[in-house]
């Protein structure tokens, strides 16, 4: 069937790449607009209690969005200063669209900070504002601000550091994508050998690229896309495309070398029926390893995973239509593969594992179980906030300054609702079991309520997302008291997200678990291999993980990677990672599986498929790497765990433990049950080449 396919497309390459390029000129066209539609995806799920509770206190006290200031670097009673600031509030009071000013001069309860040379502007906008009204109501209050005469006014709140979040993000989208695509296509040319074998696979990245924010763009009317994952979808579709467009490209010079005679149509009808079916196998591999994203609940990971799976599909189809096609078109132009003398790092590392394959095996998988130490013992997962913004951004110094000089440190407060009349006994106990659990520092109900319900702040010891404040909203939340009680905050936040993703993850794990299995058997007919190959990715994916704790959590690279560590690690990057890991790394194991099946031992297949396994790390590694030219940490964090995990899939692994493990278990890699065995020979096995016939050219 796949021979079929590619013999169709080499002979109807136009109709097929005039379709495609139907299909780029529309994700141009109306894929670009995708960015006009962006939204902050909510990281957890609407039913959570802590999105519940906020929701609820938000009833109770309505309260628009908050700007905040703060003024420094000058005595807060010089006359000009004060002059200065009690003009632009009063203008602020006046504004439409503006619902309360607070400030030193102008209202009760004004803060001086502990330096003593700052003070805190607050501003809150009228509840209800549309988005739009919304964020021209928030630049007038920032510009307005930002005319008071001193030497630092820092502006931002929860909204305006969305924005600048996600202006970020598309800012360091364009430059990480324009500079990998000008890296690729200069790899790609040495690699390939020429400038139109390299622009074959960039071309198949565009088509992917551009057909998938076309499909981002009709997401958008069913659910939130985030800057995040544009970002990151884009980037693994130019990725798997270029993998894809590798392959098949190295199978088709291969092809031609063992008989050159034969025409084009044929040549690329036999790629297809080889190449094509590892790039078949080894989509679908990641398309499911994406789509267990989508066993969690909260709408970022739902988002990222209808966006993968999408990319990855595409990529796929590129790899089977497209390239053929344009190879049909250009194969004259794409010289044969380089002569070399010594074999490739592949083949060389797998004849020294084979050669003491027992030490080699426990060498390396205690050096990766080693690598993941920090994680399993030291990771601080948390939800970024203002501090995973560049340090230069207002935002993140607003921050800074905020809890430096304004809140002593303190966490902010847990948020705690109640459905009862706050003058009833039932209340005044629940409170005071409040003051008496470990870890709060302060119980403070808020005022002017006038329904029978509370509104109940909670202030923990130790940081807002701290171990200590976790406690606090697990005691909270343990209590039983005989009326409704929700708890918000952004300690219950975290907490939510890590039970949410922790129960869950059993199920994410057995859809690419059952995934992998079934089509690394219908690969090999093995039922050893899948689970060996399960076991090898997890080993790289907690080594990497280990990795990414010391360099972005400890601080170890901050200054070569161009960040600030804010000693936590982005609550959603190991998710993520877990599902990237295992998609790529399936991708190369597919790649080398299939090629020591089909030349019936591993350093033989690792010499033929060794190259171009090594070209298409590289060629992604790139693409990964352009994720560390931005500016977000969570956005580096992706970026740099992803290269790690490429360079150590594909030398350490796969170069060592791999043939090691294989050598030591000889015929057993290939058992499987006699039914299964029965099975996947009628149904999977590949079949015998038929005699050449050439009837035609292209």
């Amino acid at each position: 069937m796949l021979a079929d396919l590619g013999r169709w497309c080499a002979r109807r390459r136009r109709p097929i790449l005039g379709t495609w390029l139907v299909l780029i000129a529309a994700g141009l066209v109306l894929g670009g607009q995708v960015f006009d539609r962006l939204t902050t995806a909510d990281s957890l799920r609407p039913d959570a209690e802590s999105q519940l509770a906020d929701e609820r206190a938000g009833r109770l006290l309505p309260e628009g969005p908050v700007i905040v200031a703060v003024v420094g670097g000058r005595d807060v009673y010089d006359p000009a200063l004060v002059a200065a600031v009690t003009a632009v509030t009063g203008e602020l009071r006046g504004m439409a669209g503006v619902a309360e000013v607070e400030d030193l001069y102008g209202s009760p309860g004004g803060r001086i900070g502990a330096d003593n040379r700052s003070s805190l502007i607050r501003v809150e906008l009228s509840p209800g504002l549309a988005d739009d009204r919304r964020e021209r109501v928030e630049d007038a209050v920032a510009a307005a601000l930002h005319r008071i005469d001193a030497p630092q006014v820092l502006v931002s709140g929860e909204k305006l550091a969305e924005r600048a979040f996600a202006d970020q993000a598309v800012a360091d989208a364009a430059l990480g994508e324009s500079v990998a695509i000008v890296v690729l296509l200069a790899v790609l040319v040495v690699i390939l050998g020429g400038f139109v074998a390299g622009a074959i696979p960039l071309a198949a990245a565009l088509a992917t690229v551009s057909v998938t924010l076309l499909g981002l763009f009709g997401l958008t009317a069913l659910t939130g896309i985030s800057e995040f994952t544009v970002n990151v979808v884009t980037l693994l579709g130019i990725g798997l495309a270029v993998d894809y467009a590798l392959l098949v490209i190295a199978r088709f010079r291969e092809e031609r070398d063992a008989d050159p005679g034969a025409p084009a149509a044929e040549l690329i009808a036999r790629t297809t029926a080889t190449a094509g079916r590892t790039v078949l196998i080894s989509g679908l591999a990641v398309a499911a390893a994406m789509a267990g994203l989508t066993a969690f609940a909260e709408p970022l990971l739902g988002a990222m995973a209808l966006g993968g799976t999408l990319a990855v599909l595409l990529a796929t189809a590129a790899g089977l239509t497209a390239v053929p096609a344009l190879i049909a078109v250009a194969h004259r132009r794409i010289p044969a593969p380089r002569r070399v003398s010594r074999p490739a790092l592949l083949p060389r590392l797998a004849a020294y594992a084979e050669a003491r394959p027992g030490p080699v095996a426990l060498a390396v998988a205690a050096g990766l179980l080693a690598l993941s130490l920090p994680f399993l013992f030291a990771v601080n997962l948390e939800n970024s906030d203002a501090r995973a913004l560049p340090a230069s951004a207002e935002a993140r110094k607003l921050h800074e300054a905020v809890q430096r000089d304004f809140s002593g440190g303190q966490a902010d407060p847990v948020v705690v609702t109640i459905d009862a009349d706050p003058a009833g006994a039932g209340v005044r106990d629940f409170m005071d079991s409040l003051n008496t659990l470990d870890g709060v520092l302060r119980v403070q109900p808020r005022p002017g309520i006038t329904e029978p319900a509370a509104v109940i702040d909670v202030t923990p010891e130790g940081d807002t997302a701290g171990q200590a404040s976790r406690d606090v909203v697990r005691a909270i939340r343990a209590l039983d008291p005989p009326f409704p009680v929700l708890v918000g905050g952004a300690a219950a936040e975290l907490v939510d997200y890590r039970d949410s993703v922790a129960s869950r993850f059993p199920v994410a794990l057995l859809v690419v678990l059952l995934s992998t299995t079934v089509l690394l058997w219908a690969l090999t007919g093995s039922l050893v291999i899948p689970v060996k190959a399960l076991l090898m990715n997890a080993l790289t994916l907690l080594a990497t993980l280990g990795l990414l704790v010391v360099v972005f959590q400890w601080g170890a690279g901050d200054a070569l990677l161009g960040f600030d560590s804010w000693g936590a690690i982005d609550v959603t990057t190991p998710v993520l990672l877990f599902v990237f890991v295992f998609g790529l790394s399936m991708d190369y194991q597919v790649f080398l599986l299939a090629r020591i099946r089909e030349e019936g031992g591993v350093r033989a297949g690792l010499e033929k498929s060794g190259p171009v396994v090594t070209a298409a790390a590289l060629c992604i590694g790139v693409v990964f790497l352009g994720f560390l030219l931005g500016e977000l940490t969570a956005v580096k964090e992706i970026g740099f765990a992803m290269a790690v995990a490429l360079l150590l899939d594909v030398t350490v692994v796969r170069g060592l433990l791999l043939p090691a493990l294989m050598t030591l278990l000889g015929e057993w890699n290939w058992w499987a049950p006699a039914p299964l065995r029965r099975l996947h020979q009628r149904w999977f096995a590949p079949r015998a080449r038929p005699a050449p016939a050439y009837s035609r050219s292209v």
